[in-house]
């Protein structure tokens, strides 16, 4: 894979666009106009976590991902549990991006005169979607790379093109001060909107999984995975600014900014499919690229024994870890199915599974910043900026667990963190029972680099 390719699958896994459909608005609701600095430091943050990855990423080619990288600082244990919670975001924003894609294709569908109604059609949309994301990851890493990349292409340019048209749209009224002297901008609100930013970033890093199929890895995935963080960024503020300076305060009651500013504007009736495929296919990127991540983690713990070796094979011709996806793809459908069959909407499914997902990339961030510190002390580096930036990177994400947890939201919402909390612990439970009964496991988490992963298996 190329430097672009290894970009796009960062890129797809951030899904930039189903992000600017919908948290901007959510953060303008109690920053206002501090919506754009809540960004600003969300991807400060996110760079900090970025360039604590990329010191690894920079030594060290694995398909491990954090899995590996954690435990050059911190040893098996601390690899061991990056890596499960790590698994635990990948799966879970791929399961619940399903659901969000299978809302945007049903709207799209029905605008298009397709009658895709009710449950029925949503089940059928899960299998067909996921399906289709499981096979583009076991035909090959550049295929589903590059299909995320057209996807989040094309849909990045349609929303750009509507911004645009819409600063163009309202002439000097677009100007708008306020947004950079954050005036009556409360700072408890902005610093509730960073944490919003923040989770619009995750999955940033994925590039790194891809130590084995990537052309000169220690060059190419560190700026793969700072320079995807930067471009998102910029993009995050500058939809931010557009949505107010166009809607202004309508922006926080809007259920659909990118419609309302289509409408707005005057824009043909033929645009509103396309804005609504745009955000569709957004999402299905975001199912594809942390299935990537899925297969090349297990893959890994396949190859060290941690779990059954049968998993740490790749397939004969396509040299992907098929066993692995063959599992979490159709899971994360399955997982879909059932709760669009007791009554969940698709797009809360993407809200209910995300942010469980998003504990697992915290807890996974917050491991490898610290891993970073302890690693280029160990290794005699200067570690100066390692250590403001593992200290913001840890500080940030405890404080995005704080404010998912308190004040206590709603049901289901209150409940995820403890579903969370359970899986982690059936996994510790899984270490402690390796560590009794086959410590030789455990002396090998986290060892397995490139060189040591070439060819079939």
């Amino acid at each position: 894979m190329s430097g672009p390719e290894l970009a796009a699958q960062a890129i797809a896994n951030i899904a930039p666009s189903a992000v600017i459909a919908f948290t901007a608005a959510s953060i303008f609701v109690g920053a206002g106009n501090g919506t754009m600095a809540a960004f600003i430091l969300a991807v400060l943050v996110i760079l900090c976590v970025g360039y604590c990855v990329a010191v690894f990423a920079k030594r060290h080619a694995s398909a491990g991902s954090l899995y590996t990288y954690v435990a050059k600082g911190l040893g098996p244990t601390g690899a061991y549990v990056a890596g499960w919670a790590l698994l635990v975001g990948c799966f879970g924003i791929a399961a619940g991006s399903l659901g969000g894609s299978v809302a945007y294709m049903g709207q799209f569908l029905r605008l298009l005169g397709v009658p895709a109604e009710g449950v029925g059609a949503d089940i059928l949309l899960a299998i067909v979607l996921g399906g289709l994301a499981t096979l583009f990851t076991i035909r090959g890493i550049r295929l589903s790379a590059r299909i995320s990349l057209v996807l989040e292409l094309v849909s990045v340019a349609i929303i750009l093109i509507l911004l645009i048209l819409a600063l163009v749209w309202a002439g000097p009224q677009a100007w708008d001060p306020a947004q950079f002297t954050l005036k009556d901008a409360p700072f408890q609100g902005v610093a509730a909107g960073m944490v919003l930013g923040i989770l619009g970033f995750v999955g940033f890093s994925s590039a790194d999984a891809l130590g084995r199929e990537a052309k000169n890895p220690h060059t190419a995935i560190p700026r793969a995975i700072m320079w995807s963080a930067v471009a998102v960024g910029i993009l995050y503020v500058f939809s931010a600014y557009t949505q107010i300076a166009v809607l202004h305060d309508d922006l926080a009651t809007s259920a659909s900014p990118l419609e309302d500013i289509a409408t707005l504007i005057g824009m043909p009736a033929w645009f509103g499919p396309i804005l609504t495929f745009g955000v569709g296919a957004s999402f299905f990127a975001v199912v594809v690229a942390p299935l990537n991540v899925v297969g090349r983690i297990l893959y890994v713990m396949g190859k060290e024994g941690v779990i059954h070796e049968s998993f740490g094979r790749t397939h004969e011709r396509h040299l992907t870890p098929h066993r692995v996806l063959l599992i979490a793809g159709p899971l994360a459908i399955a997982l879909d199915i059932v709760l669009l069959l007791i009554g969940t909407a698709p797009m809360d499914i993407t809200v209910y599974v995300d942010t469980y997902g998003t504990y697992g990339y915290m807890v996974a961030y917050a491991l490898v910043a610290i891993a970073c510190v302890v690693y280029t002390r160990r290794e005699g580096m200067k570690n100066t900026l390692v250590w403001i930036c593992a200290t913001v990177a840890v500080v940030g994400m405890v404080y995005v667990f704080y404010a998912n947890v308190w004040p206590v939201p709603a049901f289901p919402v209150n409940v995820i963190p403890y579903l969370f909390l359970v899986t982690m612990l059936v996994t510790v439970a899984w270490y402690l029972y390796l560590r009794s009964r086959r410590p030789q496991v455990i002396a090998a988490i986290g060892n397995t680099e490139t060189d040591m992963l070439d060819g079939v298996g």
